[in-house]
């Protein structure tokens, strides 16, 4: 049962950055603490949350999921490498119904050429679009500049 679970809380967080997974590959997960909350009726990872699927990995110090309603709430240090994306928070929201995300507590998303800097982010995989808000900064090639705000395409990486 808890594999089931597990399985399917990786299948939400590969939503954080792209639609296009093998979600036939195997997880590998690891937490330091699993658990369901029978109370709040959520799932319960603690401590060294490690998730990897294919070529995707995601870390936090927390996470809770809620599969009936197909959100993750992560937290402590969120990070995700997949590809040439590296994207750093210090929480995330995930409502997968709606293929999107909000990210906080201070943003950062790097790929080669580009790193983009903002207070919060919200990504919607169906229109392949991050906004990054707050106190934006981005470094592309040997130019920077700051913004209140920047929209970038993660499918066409350009900057809108």
């Amino acid at each position: 049962m808890n594999h089931k679970i597990l399985l399917s809380l990786i299948l939400l967080l590969c939503l954080l950055v792209s639609t296009t997974t093998a979600f036939a590959a195997k997880p590998i997960i690891n937490a330091d603490n699993t658990y369901y909350d029978v109370n709040t009726g959520l799932y319960m990872l603690q401590g060294n949350v490690y998730i990897e699927v294919a070529n995707r990995i995601i870390t936090a110090g927390q996470a809770k999921v809620s599969l009936s309603s197909l959100e993750v709430w992560g937290s402590d240090g969120i990070t995700l490498s997949q590809d040439h994306i590296y994207l750093t928070a210090g929480s995330v929201y995930v409502y997968g119904r709606q293929n999107k995300a909000m990210l906080d507590g201070g943003v950062t998303f790097k790929q080669p050429n580009l790193t983009i800097i903002s207070d919060t982010a919200n990504f919607n995989w169906r229109t392949k679009l991050g906004i990054f808000n707050g106190q934006v900064q981005i470094t592309q090639g040997d130019n920077t500049w700051s913004a209140d705000s920047v929209t970038y395409n993660i499918e066409t990486n350009t900057l809108q």
